[in-house]
């Protein structure tokens, strides 16, 4: 019981000199990463960029000791930040005690419900969102956050909730520009998209082992971080108009506890909501992803526990809603890390970085900051998903194109919501219609296939349908209505077989239907027959009065079921492709 709950007993007994070298290894690449990506997401949260240094110390322990993942270094990612910026700046001003308030009462709501999801075994809700809303969520808020960034590239006002805001904020504030800013601003955003993908192979040519240039090839942003800081104490920017990050308190996270006041827990629990939906989600498919590769697994539910955990930690130590993000996990993965150890000491470097070198950051310039964000967050947005979708599921196309439009244009929190009903809606569609086929014989074989797919054998007064749905509320009249159609269309049918070797559950509303239609055909003259029904679902229906009321019969196979409803008529089969009467029986 104590491992289901601590996995940090289970990996602990195997703890080691070996793992702990490249635990450590891994930890002091990732710490290097960390710093400038806290101060940025922090940025764009609205808050202090403190508050980034403190929401990667203690979930990051406390991960290591609830979390199932080995690599997944959990801490503040962009979406979630942008989250927790509308979120926050409905309720406060950004700048004041009551907004790090409200970010601090949505870390401690999000873990509650998280812990909470977790203990009650409740990871399957992940699966409320699909892929498709996922996706196009994700690819919006990119879009949104780098958008936003722009204005502290170019040393301008702008701001705005949703795209078009911000599009018309920076148009109208363009003529503001500030040059030093720009100068600061593009050279670090063009050097961070050349280390993201020319760097490595640049040191390689240098001579560099490919293992070692790409660490330090993912240590870009320092650089960046350390040749504008230079930049600015040189120049003197900060007095041209420069925006700089200024004083970043020295010392450890300070010990907070969230508001409890019930107006502000009212106001924010839904977005608590969305935010930990959202952030489990892009947390377990990094984790099982980063699993899949060493062959390892998670639980999605101990995952739940974890990220709890490590939000209520967030929250008590003056963070944000923090989740398990994608680009330091890979780089935890790759920089060797065995143990979730490597988080914990990846939290000792942070918190080392807290006490002595932040007054090193007091000159660190706003716009490399952005610069920071923008590159990390493109690489979210995708652009080849939607004609992917179109060409396989205009359904999931749609689910797809309005959470993108919807959080563009409303803002992220109905983005989200639009998505999951959209999603839902379209899966209510797609089951209130399954997909059922009239089906006859593949000569010289006992199968039996689509008969608008395959050159079939059928005999005239048999109708084969197989039904490739389980029957419940939200089918079972269209079931009905089908069955009734294809029978009124043939005036010499005397049999109908249903083919229910893929139906996995028939509810009451089901159940219902079907004795409808038996009801139906009786009167008609025609036998209802069922084929090829699984264990569970016979189970069920012989606690009803269906089966002693069907005018027909339950055959163990649609093979069965065809060669005696097709003797019925004495024998004298009928084919409707004579070529093919071969085999019939």
């Amino acid at each position: 019981m104590l491992k289901r709950y601590l996995p940090i007993l289970e990996w602990g007994r195997t703890y080691d000199r070996e793992v702990l070298t490249s635990d450590l290894v891994a930890a002091v690449i990732v710490t290097i990463m960390l710093i400038p990506q806290s101060l940025a997401y922090a940025l764009l949260a609205g808050l202090p960029p403190v508050v980034g240094l403190y929401a990667s110390i203690m979930p990051l322990v406390l991960y290591a000791v609830f979390g199932t993942s080995r690599t997944l270094a959990v801490g503040p990612v962009a979406v979630i930040s942008l989250m927790t910026a509308s979120a926050a700046g409905a309720v406060a001003q950004q700048g004041t005690a009551a907004y790090l308030e409200a970010a601090v009462t949505l870390a401690f709501l999000s873990g509650i419900m998280l812990a909470l999801l977790g203990l009650l075994r409740a990871g399957f809700l992940a699966n409320l969102l699909s892929h498709p809303v996922i996706s196009g969520f994700i690819t919006a808020s990119g879009v949104l956050i780098a958008t936003s960034q722009l204005r502290h590239i170019l040393g301008i006002d702008g701001g705005g909730d949703n795209w078009p805001e911000m599009l018309g904020g920076l148009a109208a504030s363009l003529g503001t520009t500030n040059p030093w800013t720009l100068a600061i601003g593009l050279p670090a955003l063009a050097f961070l998209f050349w280390v993201r993908k020319g760097a490595n192979p640049a040191l390689q040519r240098l001579g560099l082992p490919p293992k070692p240039a790409d660490m330090l090839a993912k240590a870009g942003p320092v650089v960046a971080v350390a040749l504008t800081i230079l930049a600015v104490i040189v120049l003197e920017l900060g007095e041209k108009g420069v925006a700089i990050v200024g004083e970043i308190p020295q010392g450890l996270p300070p010990f907070t506890l969230p508001s409890t006041d019930l107006a502000l827990i009212e106001a924010l629990w839904v977005p608590a909501l969305l935010i930990s939906i959202i952030g489990f989600v892009e947390s377990v498919s990094v984790a099982q992803t980063l699993a899949a590769k060493r062959r390892q697994r998670i639980s999605p539910d101990q995952e739940l526990i974890g990220l709890g955990a490590s939000n209520i930690g967030s929250a008590l130590s003056g963070g944000y809603p923090v989740t398990g993000g994608f680009a330091r996990s890979v780089v935890n993965f790759d920089a060797g890390a065995q143990t979730p150890a490597a988080g914990a000491f990846t939290a000792v470097g942070i918190a080392l970085a807290s006490l002595y070198l932040t007054p090193l950051l007091y000159n660190l310039p706003i716009a490399t900051l952005a610069a920071t964000i923008i590159v990390a967050v493109l690489s979210l947005v995708d652009l080849k998903t939607p004609g992917r979708l179109w060409a396989y599921s205009k359904a999931d196309f749609a689910a797809h194109v309005a959470t993108i439009a919807i959080t563009l244009i409303a803002g992220v929190e109905l983005g989200v919501i639009a998505g999951v009903g959209v999603g839902l809606l379209l899966y209510l569609w797609r089951a209130s219609r399954p997909h059922a086929a009239i089906v006859g014989r593949v000569p010289e074989t006992e199968h039996f296939r689509n008969v608008e797919r395959h050159r079939v054998f059928t005999v005239p007064h048999v109708l084969s349908i197989r039904i490739d749905e389980s029957l419940t509320y939200l089918n079972a009249r269209w079931l009905e209505e089908y069955v009734l159609e294809r029978v009124a269309e043939k005036p010499e049918l005397r049999h109908v077989i249903l083919m229910c070797s893929a139906v996995n559950a028939i509810d009451a509303s089901g159940l219902e239907s079907l004795e409808a239609i038996n009801y139906r055909l009786r009167d008609a003259g025609v036998c209802l027959h069922l084929s090829e029904v699984k264990g569970p679902v016979m189970d069920r229906l012989q606690r009803s009065h269906f089966l002693e009321e069907l005018n027909g019969e339950v055959f163990l196979s649609q093979s069965r079921a065809f060669e005696a409803c097709a003797l019925d008529k004495g024998g004298a089969a009928e084919p409707q492709d004579r070529w093919l009467a071969r085999g019939m029986i």
